[in-house]
C-alpha cells in the first residue's frame, strides 16, 4: 500500500497496526492463532485480554451493512425485471429463503448485438460457514456478525441467481455493457441513471452529439445499436477514438466509456480517448499455451513492465516478455506479479489510481501485446499474476469513473464515505447491485480474456474497514475486526470474488493485501471464510526496516522470530522482506539501509571493500534466506531487489499544487530512475552479482526441497547472547549466526531425524560474495544427544554473520 496526495502515490509507513500517515508510526501485534507447537517447543497461547467477549449489537451490523438489492439503496423492496414481468420483492422474505433458487435462462430479449450464453448454474457453495469455529473457537463470541455476514452472502448468491441467472451470467457484464460486436453491428451500453440524454460520438460520426443518440432503460442503461455499413464492415473502425456525451446534473460532459477495453493519450496530449479495440480476426493474438499447474508453494517475482528496462524509459509488453521474463524463471521463481496493468492515466501513482479498469495500460503496448506476454509466461511454466485495484479509484473526472454520470453517488459513496482521504481517490459503494456486477465482471474479464492465472487484490484493508486502517491500532483484539466499523457490503463482495475465481479457475490464485490480521480472511468462502488463498505478511518488511535502525547489539533474535512467525493457523501467508513500498521515492531498500552510499563506489570486485559493504552484503542474504525459511507458505521480491538494487524508483512527474496551496515538487518529468539495472546483478565484476547468485541459489534450494510448505517446521533455538537462530523446515536445518564478530566452533544444534546432514546452501559461499569459511564437502553426522528439546543433534561452523542449511541425505 501507498499514500497519495492529489493523485500521487506516495508511501506510507506500515505495521502490524495498520495504516497510519506519515510521521505517526503507531505500534501493535495481530494475535496469532497458531498450530500447537507448528513453529516452536512451546505451545501457542492467546492471552484473555486479547480476545473480545462482549457482544456488538444484536446483529453486529450497522444499517448500512444490510444487503443491498437492485433498484434499490435503501432496502425494504425492490424492482426488477424478469423476462417481460416488473417483479416487486419484499427483502425479508428473501432473507428467510432457505431452498437454492433455479438459475433463470439468460435470454437474447431481442438485443441487437447480444451475444447468447450458456449459463453455468453457480448456487451457493456446498457448506454452511460454521467451519470457521471449529478452527478458532474464539470466534464464538462473535458468532452473531460472522453468521450474519455468511447469511449476507448466501441472500446475496440467491438474489443475483433468480435475477440475473447466477454468477455465472451476472459476471459476463462486458458481454452486454461496454462495445459489443455481433454479424449485423455495433451495440454498446452505459449505465448512467442520473444522465439526461446521452450520446455516442467518436471518429466514425466525426464527433456529432446529434448523430447518435442512446436510449435509456428503466434500469439506468443507455444503449444504441450501430448497424453494419452497407460493405458489411463494422460502423465503428478498429482503432478510432470513442466518447459517451451526457447531458448529467453537473452539467454537459465527454467521458470515456466506462467498460472501454483500450483508452490511449495521444502524444502532446493530457486526457485520454476511449479506443474502439477489435483487430480483424487475422490480426488478434491466438494463445498457444495452456495454464500451468499451480504449483504448491509460490515463489512470486513481483514487477512493473514500464520500468523493467535498464534504459531510463518506459519499457513494453514485448520487451519485457522477451527480456525479462527469461531471467525470472533463470532465477528460479514460478509466478510473476504485474503491476500497473489497468489504465492509471497519471503515471506516478504507481498504477493504484485506476481510470479505466477493463483496459490494460496502453504505455506498455497493445492488448495484444499483453497477450503474447502471458502467453509466453506461460510456455515458460510461469504463473502469470496481476495486481488487481477494486478498493478504490482515481478520482480523475476526465478519464475515469468519477462523476460519470454528474453525481457523487454513481459507482461510489456519497459524500465523506465514498472518498479517502490521504489516497486522494474514491471508494466504490459494494452494495449497490451495478458496482457489484462490473467489479465481478471485470475480476472475470482479466482471467478469461487475458488469461492471468490469479490476483493480488491491493488495498483490502481499506476496503473491509469504513476508517480503512487509518489511525487504528490493530491489537489483535477480535471486536477490531468485528464490529461497527467493518464494511460487511465490502466483506461480501470479496466473498464473492473469491468464490467467482475459484469456481471458474480451481487453480487461479487469490491474494490479499491486509495489515490489519482480519481473522477467517485465508478461510474458504464456504467454511464461513473471506476466501483469499494467501495473505500479505506485511509486518514483515516493517520488522525489517525497524530492525536495521537498530545498533547489531541491539538485534533481538526473539523479535525477529517472533514477527515471522505470527500469523493464523490455516491461513496461508505470502511473505517478503520488502517488495515496490520499499523501493519508492522516499522510501529505502533493505540494501539501501545497510549500504547506503557505498554502493555507488565499492561494488567492483577489483577494489577493496569496505566493512559497511561486508556487513550489507551478508545481512541482506540472511535477511532474505529467514524471511523465506519460517515467514509463510509463499515468498515474493521485486524485481531487482534480488541483487541489491541501488537506486530506488521515481516516475517522471511535474510539480503539483494541492487545492490547500500545498506545492509537492516534482522531478522535471525525468526517466532517470524509472528503470531497473539488471545489468549490474549480471555483472560477474560487481558484487552485486554474488547477492543475485545467492537468490538464485534460494529459490532453487526451495524448489528441490519444498520447504515452505513442509509440515513440520520448529524453532529450536534462539539465543540473544549469541546471536544464533537455529530451526528445521521439513528435513532441513537452517542455523543463522546474527553475530558481527562471534563464530563458534562445535556449536551443537538440535534435529528431529537421524543422520547424515551436509550443507546444501552457504551464504558466505565465495560464489555469492562471501569468504569461503565454511568447507562445502563436509559431512555431519548426528548423535543420540538430545538438544534444545530435539532428540538428536550435531555440531557445526557458525561464522560470523552466516546462514547454513544443513540437509539430511538418506543413503
Amino acid at each position: 500500500m501507498s499514500f497519495a496526495l492529489s493523485g500521487a502515490r506516495l508511501p506510507i509507513v506500515q505495521s502490524p497496526a495498520g495504516i497510519v500517515a506519515p510521521g505517526q508510526r503507531i505500534t501493535g501485534n495481530c494475535c496469532p492463532l497458531m498450530k500447537k507447537e507448528s513453529f516452536s517447543g512451546k505451545s501457542w497461547k492467546i492471552k484473555s485480554g486479547n480476545v473480545s467477549c462482549g457482544t456488538d449489537s444484536a446483529s453486529g451490523t450497522t444499517a448500512s451493512e444490510k444487503v443491498l438489492i437492485p433498484g434499490s439503496q435503501t432496502g425494504g423492496s425492490f424492482s426488477r425485471t424478469v423476462g417481460n414481468r416488473k417483479v416487486i420483492c419484499d427483502t425479508q422474505v428473501l432473507a428467510g429463503e432457505e431452498k437454492e433458487e433455479e438459475a433463470a435462462p439468460v435470454k437474447d430479449n431481442g438485443d441487437k448485438g447480444s451475444k447468447k450464453v450458456e449459463v453455468k448454474k453457480r448456487c451457493t457453495p456446498p457448506g454452511n460457514g460454521q467451519r470457521i469455529y471449529e478452527i478458532d473457537p474464539y470466534l464464538k463470541s462473535h458468532q452473531a456478525h460472522l453468521d450474519f455476514r455468511y447469511n449476507q452472502y448466501k441472500n446475496m448468491h440467491k438474489l443475483i441467481d433468480k435475477y440475473e441467472g447466477g454468477l455465472d451470467a451476472f459476471s459476463r457484464g462486458y458481454e452486454k455493457f461496454g462495445f459489443n460486436r455481433s454479424a449485423t453491428g455495433v451495440t454498446y451500453r452505459e449505465w448512467a441513471p442520473e444522465a439526461k440524454s446521452a450520446s455516442l460520438i467518436g471518429d466514425f460520426n466525426n464527433w456529432n452529439p446529434n448523430a447518435d443518440i442512446m436510449t435509456k432503460n428503466e434500469f439506468g442503461v443507455w444503449e444504441i445499436f450501430l448497424p453494419n455499413n452497407a460493405d458489411g464492415s463494422s460502423a465503428i473502425t478498429h482503432g478510432s477514438r470513442v466518447k459517451i456525451r451526457m447531458d448529467t446534473p453537473s452539467g454537459i460532459k465527454d467521458s470515456i466509456p466506462a467498460w472501454i477495453k483500450f483508452s490511449v493519450q495521444a502524444p502532446g496530449e493530457i486526457p485520454y480517448n476511449g479506443i474502439y479495440y477489435d483487430p480483424p480476426e487475422a490480426e488478434k493474438y491466438v494463445f498457444q499455451y495452456p495454464r500451468p499447474k499451480r504449483p504448491k508453494s509460490l515463489r512470486i517475482y513481483e514487477s512493473h513492465v514500464g520500468m523493467s528496462s535498464p534504459e531510463p524509459k518506459i519499457n513494453t509488453y514485448i520487451n519485457f516478455r522477451d527480456d525479462v521474463l527469461p531471467r525470472i524463471k533463470s532465477l528460479g521463481y514460478n509466478a510473476v506479479q504485474i503491476m500497473a496493468i489497468q489504465e492509471h492515466s497519471y503515471y506516478a501513482s504507481f498504477g493504484y489510481h485506476v481510470t479505466n479498469f477493463f483496459a490494460p495500460s496502453s504505455r506498455f503496448g497493445t492488448p495484444d501485446d499483453l497477450k503474447s506476454l502471458i502467453d509466453r509466461a506461460h510456455d515458460l511454466g510461469l504463473l502469470v499474476l496481476m495486481d488487481i485495484v477494486h478498493s478504490h479509484a482515481s478520482n480523475n473526472t476526465l478519464d475515469g469513473l468519477n462523476k460519470f454520470d454528474g453525481t457523487d453517488a454513481h459507482y461510489f459513496h456519497a459524500g465523506s464515505r465514498g472518498y479517502h482521504w490521504i489516497w486522494d481517490s474514491r471508494l466504490f459503494n459494494y452494495g449497490s447491485w451495478e458496482v457489484l456486477r462490473f467489479l465481478l465482471s471485470n475480476a472475470r474479464w482479466w482471467l478469461e480474456e487475458y488469461k492471468f492465472d490469479g490476483f493480488r487484490f491491493d488495498g483490502v484493508t481499506s476496503m473491509m474497514y469504513t476508517h480503512h486502517g487509518l489511525q487504528v491500532e490493530f491489537t489483535g483484539k477480535y471486536n477490531e475486526y468485528f464490529g461497527l466499523a467493518t464494511d460487511v457490503d465490502a466483506v461480501v463482495y470479496l466473498m464473492l470474488v473469491n468464490d467467482l475465481i475459484h469456481g471458474l479457475y480451481p487453480e487461479a490464485v487469490s491474494i490479499g493485501e491486509d495489515v490489519s490480521g482480519m481473522p477467517t480472511f485465508c478461510i474458504p468462502v464456504e467454511d464461513g471464510g473471506i476466501g483469499f488463498d494467501y495473505r500479505l505478511h506485511m509486518a514483515v518488511p516493517d520488522k525489517w526496516i525497524e530492525i536495521l535502525k537498530l545498533r547489531d547489539e541491539d538485534w533481538k533474535m526473539g523479535d525477529i522470530v517472533h514477527t515471522l512467525t505470527n500469523r493464523r493457523w490455516l491461513e496461508k501467508c505470502i511473505a517478503y522482506a520488502e517488495s515496490h513500498d520499499q523501493a519508492l521515492v522516499g522510501d529505502k531498500t533493505i540494501a539501501f539501509w545497510l549500504m547506503d552510499k557505498d554502493m555507488y563506489d565499492f561494488m567492483a570486485l577489483d577494489k577493496p571493500s569496505t566493512p559497511c559493504i561486508d556487513r550489507g552484503i551478508a545481512l541482506h542474504k540472511m535477511i532474505r534466506l529467514i524471511t523465506m525459511g519460517i515467514g509463510g507458505e509463499g515468498y515474493l521480491n521485486f524485481m531487482g531487489n534480488e541483487f541489491g538494487h541501488p537506486e530506488w524508483i521515481d516516475f517522471p512527474r511535474g510539480e503539483q499544487h494541492l487545492p490547500n496551496g500545498k506545492i509537492i515538487p516534482g522531478n522535471n518529468a525525468s526517466y532517470d530512475k524509472c528503470r531497473r539495472r539488471f545489468d549490474l546483478g549480471d555483472a560477474e565484476y560487481l558484487r552485486y552479482h554474488g547477492m543475485q547468485e545467492f537468490d538464485q541459489a534460494m529459490q532453487h534450494l526451495e524448489k528441490q526441497y519444498g520447504f515452505m510448505i513442509s509440515e513440520h517446521q520448529y524453532i529450536s533455538h534462539q539465543d540473544d547472547g549469541d546471536k544464533m537462530i537455529v530451526f528445521e523446515r521439513g528435513n532441513l536445518v537452517f542455523v543463522f549466526n546474527f553475530h558481527w564478530s562471534n563464530s563458534y566452533f562445535g556449536y551443537r544444534v538440535g534435529c528431529l531425524k537421524p543422520g547424515k546432514y551436509k550443507v546444501v546452501l552457504d551464504s558466505d559461499d565465495k560464489l555469492f560474495g562471501g569468504f569461503g569459511r565454511i568447507d562445502p564437502s563436509a559431512e555431519y553426522f548426528s548423535s543420540v544427544s538430545a538438544y534444545d528439546n530435539r532428540p538428536h543433534s550435531f555440531l557445526v561452523y557458525s561464522p560470523s554473520r552466516t546462514a547454513a542449511v544443513y540437509a539430511l541425505f538418506e543413503d
